[in-house]
């Protein structure tokens, strides 16, 4: 293995920012919305994701992305 960065590679180029949103601009699920709060999903956790949506829309994922 090569510690020398590829002739390829990026290196130190920042990501653009379209690509680290993530909004809820798409349909999302309880699991979708557990995983984001950074639980396991559970019956218990799915439960709470789907009164949180019940409650909030998409504002309960909204929330918890950047």
């Amino acid at each position: 293995m090569n510690a020398e960065p590829d002739e390829k590679s990026r290196g130190d180029v920042p990501t653009p920012d379209r690509l680290l949103h993530s909004g809820s601009e798409g349909e999302f699920t309880a699991e979708d919305l557990v995983l984001a709060s950074g639980r396991d999903v559970t019956p218990k956790t799915l439960a709470w994701a789907e009164r949180r949506m019940a409650e909030k829309g998409r504002a309960s994922l909204d929330e918890l992305l950047p």
